[in-house]
């Protein structure tokens, strides 16, 4: 067995009439768990405990046949690595440091995943990024309500904003924010800031373009906050929302003097471009 194992495998052929008799002898003899898999039930033990004298309990027992393989010792510290990938969003690309070298640097967004939201994996972000590339007008001031990571805010500024404010109220995603932003070689435009939105907004305005990627609810309560900071001709992009809130929320926006002039769907997710009448 390599020195890359440290686990072995036990799959036992059972048939139905002696099955609790194995899975008993495979308790008696040191099993700490069995895994069902139709026809057959598995264990794992550690590489030093006797798993052949295992398997021949199992056979005493009734078991029709046994085999064993070795389990591969898994370095979870790596592995979580796997699950986040590369995403390609209209003109830009968002993807963790380990996979942006394959991509031209000044349409993509290096976002080093952390405690902040905010890593192209939630459809909500990707929704804002798709938005985003036919909102914006180069030299736009931006307000990114809730940036998380700052991944928008990094998008708005890749995109030709002239000046973005990152405003986020979680002390524990600021450092991550502030990383990303110097990560991306965009410190000279985004400012990441740390607060309460409906509090900070209206210092920083006017804007041309907000980004909130926040609960529905919280975005309801926003909204005349969101008015006020917005120049004339500005718009603002919504995320967050369930699809099953989608009819709602824009009934409620057309009634405060809101239309809806773009949208984007994914999964169960609703993001959408919104100005005022």
């Amino acid at each position: 067995m390599s020195a890359e194992t440290g686990w072995r495998t036990l799959r036992v052929e059972v048939a139905p009439h002696s099955r609790d008799a194995v899975i008993a002898a495979l308790f008696a003899g040191g099993a700490q768990g069995i895994h069902d898999e139709g026809s057959a039930v598995m264990t794992s033990v550690d590489a030093g405990f006797d798993v052949h004298a295992l398997a021949a309990a199992a056979r005493d027992a009734g078991a029709a046949a046994t085999s064993v393989t070795d389990t591969p010792v898994i370095d979870w510290s790596e592995a979580w690595k796997d699950r986040i990938g590369s995403h390609e969003l209209g003109p830009l690309v968002v993807a963790p440091p380990w996979l942006a070298g394959g991509f031209d640097p000044a349409t993509t967004i290096v976002i080093e995943p952390g405690m902040a939201f905010g890593t192209g994996e939630h459809a909500t972000t990707r929704g804002v990024v798709r938005l985003l590339a036919g909102v914006l007008r180069k030299g736009d001031r931006v307000a990114d309500l809730g940036a998380g990571s700052a991944v928008l805010a990094i998008a708005a500024a890749k995109l030709g904003a002239s000046r973005v404010s990152a405003i986020e109220i979680d002390p524990d995603a600021i450092g991550n924010a502030e990383e990303n932003v110097v990560r991306n070689g965009v410190s000279d435009v985004v400012t990441v800031i740390e607060g309460d939105a409906a509090l900070l907004l209206p210092l920083v305005k006017p804007v041309r373009v907000i980004l909130a990627n926040i609960i529905s609810s919280v975005l309801v309560q926003l909204l005349p906050v969101i008015g006020d900071a917005l120049d004339v001709d500005g718009h603002a992009i919504l995320s967050g929302v369930l699809q099953e809130e989608r009819d709602e929320l824009v009934a409620l926006l057309e009634r405060s003097g809101w239309h809806v002039q773009a949208e984007d769907r994914e999964d169960i997710w609703w993001s959408g471009v919104i100005a005022r009448r």
